[in-house]
């Protein structure tokens, strides 16, 4: 029996990314599947129904027929108004970012979802599919810095790589991960000082071997963390502890210490933000300012350029998609162990041991229930 996997619109604010290409349609095709596509769900990233149509994709008009599906595949987490497509029968893989969202992990598990979160899948120590979203939102996080350091946004009115007779900015990228390797090499590649904390020591090696000496970099503790975000124009926030809520690092205190003016973009606040201040924030109005100095907190930052975020993200999720289209989600989970660190949720039971941490409830080993 095909496999049928339904591609929803999505609907969160600001959201133009969808979960599939026309290419993957036509790959998920000819591994068997049937692929319902709502219509405009592609639009905003530049893909029209007719190019979802040509590759094979049924295009339905209602989000009801593409949630009633074998497995739904989406970009962004459920929100409330979509609850109702939500049931037992239902399988889900998408960004979850559960520890954020204790009402959508609470109705996941009432109504026994299989919910698999990008964001945990694994492969070899990594996180394939936060990868390439990673990356985008650390380039991204130099660029929506540039613009709230000026003065329409409450900024200092500076510019990141300075001029002649000028200093440049210095930034402060907090993580060597992915999109703090990301953000530090764009803002040092326009001319910023560049200042990157992480609390392991071969991470930050790494970017030194990367980078040269155009960055300098200092082992994260409270205090380091204190003194170099009060020295600093632009700080960029991307700590990452997977499936759980990120660490406040960034208390009101030390906020009182920064620079006025000065700017903080906190890449983390899908999983509840680093900073005590921080709460998401609209790309309508991405900006808002505390304590003196400016706050960027936009959930889902890479759909200001969804196009490219669209392609990235979808080349990373098609194999684990035609894996599923081919073998069926119970075999697909059984067989790939990197997979199954995805799962979330499970027959009414958390699934993964960060998710549980952050919700405060029992971890199940998924092995137990497959």
């Amino acid at each position: 029996m095909k496999l049928r996997i339904g591609i929803p619109r999505e609907i969160k604010n600001g959201e133009n990314r969808i979960a599939a290409t026309p290419r993957c349609v036509a790959a998920l095709r000819g591994a068997g599947a049937r692929v319902l596509v709502q219509s405009g769900a592609g639009l905003g990233s530049g893909f029209p129904d007719s190019a979802f149509a040509r590759a094979g994709a049924s295009i339905v008009k209602e989000a009801a027929d593409a949630w009633s599906t074998d497995l739904v595949v989406k970009v962004k987490e459920p929100l409330p108004v979509e609850f109702r497509f939500l049931s037992d029968k239902t399988a889900l893989f998408t960004y979850l970012h559960l520890a954020a969202f204790p009402r959508l992990a609470k109705t996941l598990l009432s109504r026994k979802v299989t919910a698999i979160a990008y964001e945990t899948v694994t492969k070899d120590g990594r996180l394939p599919l936060l990868r390439p979203m990673s990356e985008v939102a650390g380039i991204l996080s130099v660029q929506v810095g540039a613009r709230g350091l000026e003065n329409a946004s409450g900024g200092r009115g500076i510019l990141l790589s300075g001029v002649r007779g000028g200093k440049p900015a210095s930034v402060c990228v907090i993580g060597a991960g992915t999109s703090g390797r990301s953000a530090a090499r764009t803002a040092a590649g326009i001319g910023a000082r560049v200042t990157v904390l992480d609390i392991s020591r071969e991470k930050l090696a790494r970017l030194r071997e990367e980078t040269g000496e155009r960055i300098h970099t200092v082992l994260s503790t409270p205090r380091s963390i204190e003194r170099e975000v009060t020295a600093a124009d632009l700080v960029i926030s991307t700590i990452l502890v997977v499936g759980d809520k990120a660490p406040v690092l960034i208390t009101r205190k030390i906020l009182r210490r920064m620079r006025r003016g000065a700017v903080v973009v906190d890449i983390s606040i899908d999983q509840g933000g680093t900073l005590e201040t921080s709460r998401p924030t609209k790309h309508a109005a991405p900006f808002f300012v505390e304590e003196g100095v400016v706050h960027y907190c936009v959930s889902n930052m890479p759909s200001a350029v969804p196009r490219t975020s669209t392609i990235a993200l979808t080349k990373a999720t098609l194999p684990y998609i035609r894996k599923i289209a081919i073998k069926g989600i119970p075999d697909a989970l059984r067989n790939d162990p990197g997979l199954r660190a995805g799962l979330n949720t499970f027959r009414g039971m958390v699934t993964c041991k960060g998710v549980a941490h952050a919700l405060g409830r029992d971890y199940t080993p998924p092995e137990t229930l497959l």
